[in-house]
């Protein structure tokens, strides 16, 4: 059955409608078995050796729908060949690089603009696991780097890996990121853009099996922008962590995407996007299509400081079920101190419509195919912010593969 949370403006509290889906697991801490080879960036460990990964409690409002266990039975994942990086790459220029199991493979790189230094995953769960080398991209003011593509191959196993993306003033970038594979990868993502700065990323979740987690922190400065697109169209477990903070007056943040789940797959994201400076926009558009007995969960939030007044603020979360057996979880939520702002936001679970089903029969396309139609133009919603054409139909292309086998 479907699910639908979401917490009222300004209260913190939280109402349910459209009820059935479950309620999360209710620890009071989780500790997770892992691979001993999740801790280290090194060798394997000597036989014998084990350790545990402390996350937050799912009593936490933004781990409720958290699935530990999933990312414990995907370091397990016995080791395998590595994928072949070529296919994933989009036909485009600009720079390439892959990483298998977290490792650069120095025979497929070319890095221009992107080095590989040590860096800090932060205090967070997730993040601080994958303190070590990582790669970084710093862009000098008002400079404009290459397109940067990277493909990151799971072979099975764990591989943890951090990043940053560093813009100074006026500076411009673009990221395409491609997960492939078996296994958990868990990668933290710092960025900071300077004045005027301005970055599109665009993160392809396509790995077969496991679970990819992502945590990412970011600082916005004045007049800067960026925006973010994630798909999650493979048929690992996800988690999408996003802290954003916009420090600066008359900044843009967009961080959105759709999630497309099947079977018993589980995937979430849970981002919070909080407004410090005058005149900031941020739009969360979220979509999340659910099929068989699988779960997508959704949880937006905006935070307004006393001090930012003049934000405009949208949040925008749809799921779509497939079959009845599916859920869909959406929370979105607003906490607001200033007083002279625009913000809003809308959540909705709904199956397809079966009036244009049967129009669309009636003119002769199959079932399967107006399903598809359907829901193709239900998920493009959250694609219409990708201005290069061919990432763009990346998406699509990820979108369409993954109706062809939920349908």
């Amino acid at each position: 059955m479907s699910s639908l949370s979401q917490i009222l403006p300004g209260t913190g509290r939280g109402t349910s409608e459209a009820g059935g889906g479950g309620s999360p697991l209710d620890v009071a801490s989780v500790e997770a078995p892992l691979h001993p080879a999740a801790t280290r960036r090194g060798p394997p460990p000597r036989a014998g050796e084990d350790f545990r990964i402390e996350l937050p409690s799912t009593r936490e409002e933004s781990w409720r729908w958290g699935d530990p266990a999933a990312i414990a039975a995907a370091a397990e994942l016995p080791r395998g060949v590595a994928l072949d990086a070529g296919e994933w790459f989009l036909d485009l220029p600009g720079a390439r690089a892959v990483f298998v199991d977290g490792v650069l493979d120095e025979g497929r790189r070319d890095l221009r603009h992107v080095t590989i230094v040590p860096i800090d995953g932060g205090s967070h769960a997730l993040g601080r696991r994958t303190t070590g080398l990582g790669w970084s991209l710093r862009v000098d003011a008002d400079a404009t780097a290459e397109l940067i593509q990277i493909v990151h191959i799971a072979t099975g196993g764990d591989n943890q890996l951090p990043a940053e993306i560093v813009l100074a003033n006026g500076a411009s970038a673009s990221v395409v990121e491609t997960y492939v594979g078996a296994g958990w990868s868990n990668r933290s993502t710092r960025i900071v853009l300077g004045k005027g700065a301005k970055l599109t990323r665009a993160v392809r979740l396509l790995q077969a099996g496991g679970f990819v987690s992502l945590r990412d922190e970011v600082e916005i400065g004045a007049e800067a922008s960026l925006i973010v697109t994630v798909l999650g169209a493979g048929d690992a477990g996800t988690r999408i962590d996003g802290a954003i903070t916009v420090t600066g007056d008359d900044a843009f943040a967009e961080y959105g995407g759709a999630l497309l789940t099947r079977n018993d797959q589980r995937q979430e994201c849970a981002v919070s996007v909080r407004h410090a400076a005058l005149n900031g926009q941020s739009k969360q558009i979220w979509r999340a299509v659910a099929a068989d007995k699988s779960t997508a969960s959704l949880a937006a939030r905006v935070e307004v400081a006393r001090d930012a007044q003049k934000t405009d603020g949208v949040q925008s979360l749809r799921g779509l079920l497939l079959q009845r057996t599916a859920t869909v979880n959406l929370k979105p939520e607003l906490e607001i101190f200033a007083d002279d702002v625009k913000c809003a936001h809308g959540a909705t679970v709904g199956e397809l419509d079966q009036r244009a089903l049967f129009y669309m029969q009636s003119r002769g396309i199959p079932h399967a195919k107006a399903q598809a139609l359907l829901t193709r133009a239900f998920v493009g919603d959250a694609f219409v912010q990708i201005a290069d054409e061919t990432v763009r139909e990346a998406f699509v292309a990820d979108a369409d593969a993954w109706l062809e086998r939920a349908l």
